[in-house]
């Protein structure tokens, strides 16, 4: 059970004002329920809904299943249903929720930033075969995520997961969702502080806690102890960076605020230093917070960044202080950002002179198969395991040096290169179409052709360029934060609409953090996506200063150039 320090508001050390409209806050009175999702909430806690899984739904099927539980708490076991066949872009918001149902649910598991020994990479694999017709996706939020998943098949996923030391318990929901942890925690040279531990700790006291099952809405938590900032710090409800203190040394500073979807907001740094013991105590408070003063009217504002940009960092410090940790923190200048993200593929040694191998599967997509035929990697060549990572790869923990080539082989031959190309390395994307519902468009297979595309064009690319794809508004793949965000959406084409994207340009976190240039009107159509992309790109390579990246040369480039409009001729370099 979680300290009772953070299942009730506190409310009377601090002032806070009342809005002037009630933004269904808790710790301000507004209590009753103001939609149906809080609604939903107050009838029944989400997380009683595995037992009637267990007892009642996955013996009787699909047909005997609570709409509310369905459509509502069946997320806080990591289940959505997927989407029926038949269905194009355009249909996304024209029908209701239930006509777009199929029978079969998508299933998350988390990972939070765990080590996955060979025997758990092999469960996760046999999962994929037996239950979910060989698919699995390594998402970025360090997850794997099924589909084809029948409800009848749950108790026996769940059983399979839980001897393999994995869970879906609020995989999905108004809930803590799976936590991004460092890939490399541990093991890295550079590390400034390992926090596994205490990512291991908030789980275990406050995951599947009714104190904290009802939140306003989703819950992102990353932390990392590594000067890369690896697990996107900027972009998570909750974030602890490593930082030094001049004398206490190595500890965490405390980012929140941060997300994406329509209204995206760069997370607020407080500033701080925590040691390691007291991270999941402030992790607690900053959820508190959340529950308590987040603003529940609107589904389109119950977000953490939204009460943090009302608020601002300093008030946001003062309440966590005062009503839920009861002391203050220990101010320390926030670290300084990295350039660039760091996704740790490719081979690395390690503190201990082993090394570690990041793996690329193209934007996420791997099967029940390959997961199995990895395990069988890790146990033949004594690999300690596997993590997942933020950018929709497997990072390796652990690799002898003797074996280092002979595996590297073996694991290109199974189609998960160590040293992959720029373009493979560096493209995302979410689910699209193919199974989800809010979809608009198909991402998985149109991420695949464009850098199979890409690496016949630039078949030598010497820079990183990000591609993220999203099917929809909503940012799953980080779209906003990437070199090439692409948005899918239905375009005007010839008279006729047709699968589309609008782009934005230049997105970056760390140093250059920024959501990227949206030119005015501008789209490209699915199909032209390889040649639109080929053009900017070229007029990048082109056009650029020196060693000048791509997101500070989309700052500066001419309009006509982005867009595709004109075309540089080539300099050899």
């Amino acid at each position: 059970m979680s300290d009772m320090r953070f299942s009730a508001k506190k409310a009377e050390h601090t002032e806070i004002p009342r809005p002037k409209r009630g933004e269904g806050q808790w710790a301000l009175g507004y209590t009753e329920p103001l939609n149906k999702n809080e609604q939903s909430k107050k009838d029944d806690d989400p997380l009683h809904v595995r037992d009637r899984i267990l007892h009642i739904y996955s013996k009787r099927g699909f047909a005997s299943i609570d709409p509310a539980d369905l459509r509502g708490r069946f997320r806080w076991m990591g289940l959505y249903t997927q989407r029926a066949p038949g269905f194009d872009g355009g249909k996304t918001a024209t029908l209701e929720e239930e006509e777009l149902d199929d029978e079969y649910f998508m299933l998350r598991v988390r990972s939070d930033g765990r080590l996955l020994p060979a025997a758990t990479v092999r469960a996760l694999g046999e999962i994929g075969q037996e239950y979910a017709r060989d698919t699995a996706d390594v998402t970025d939020r360090e997850n794997i995520q099924y589909h084809w998943i029948r409800i009848e098949d749950v108790p026996a996923i769940w059983q399979k997961l839980d001897a393999a030391g994995l869970d879906s318990t609020e995989a999905c929901g108004d809930s803590p969702r799976p936590f991004l942890g460092s890939p490399v925690a541990g093991v890295a040279k550079d590390e400034i502080i390992d926090g596994s531990e205490a990512l291991a700790e908030i789980k275990r006291r406050y995951i599947g806690d009714p104190a904290f099952s009802n939140l306003p809405r989703k819950f992102k938590t990353a932390l990392t102890g590594h000067p890369s900032h690896d697990v996107s710090p900027e972009t998570n409800d909750v974030s602890f960076v490593g930082t030094v203190h001049p004398v206490h040394g190595p500890g965490f500073d405390l980012w929140v605020g941060g997300g994406l979807s329509t209204n995206p907001m760069l997370a607020q740094k407080a500033g701080v230093w925590i040691p390691t013991a007291d991270v999941p105590d402030v992790w607690a408070g900053v959820a508190s917070i959340f529950r308590d003063y987040g603003y529940r009217r609107l589904r389109s504002r119950a977000r953490l960044k939204f009460l943090v940009a009302d608020w601002g960092i300093e008030k946001f410090r003062e309440v966590l202080e005062k009503e839920y940790l009861g002391r203050e923190l220990v101010s320390c200048e926030s670290p300084a950002s990295p350039t660039g993200h760091r996704d740790h593929v490719g081979v690395h040694e390690q503190q201990d002179g082993n090394y570690y191998v990041g793996i690329a599967p193209i934007a996420g997509r791997v099967s029940g198969a390959k997961l199995v035929a990895l395990a069988d990697l890790i146990e033949k060549y004594g690999v300690a395991g596997a993590r997942l990572t933020p950018y929709q790869k497997i990072v390796l923990i652990g690799v002898t040096p003797e074996v280092l080539e002979p595996l590297t082989a073996e694991l290109d031959a199974i189609g998960l290169p160590a040293r992959p190309s720029n373009w493979r390395q560096n493209t995302m994307a979410c689910t699209g179409i193919e199974f989800c519902k809010l979809a608009i468009v198909e991402t998985k297979a149109r991420a695949r052709d464009l850098v199979e595309e890409l690496e016949k064009r630039f078949p030598e690319l010497d820079t990183p360029i990000t591609i993220n794809v999203n099917g929809c508004p909503n940012a799953c793949a980080r779209t906003q934060v990437a070199d090439i965000g692409l948005k899918g959406q239905l375009v005007m084409h010839d008279g006729e609409q047709v699968d589309g994207f609008q782009v934005h340009l230049g997105g970056a976190t760390g140093l250059q953090a920024n959501f990227g240039r949206k030119l005015r009107a501008h789209k490209v159509t699915s199909v032209g996506l390889d040649d639109y992309v080929t053009v900017v790109v070229g007029n990048y390579l082109a056009d650029r200063a020196g060693d000048e990246s791509f997101a500070t040369w989309v700052a500066r480039a001419d309009e006509e150039l982005l867009r595709g409009e004109k075309t540089l001729e080539a300099v050899s370099r």
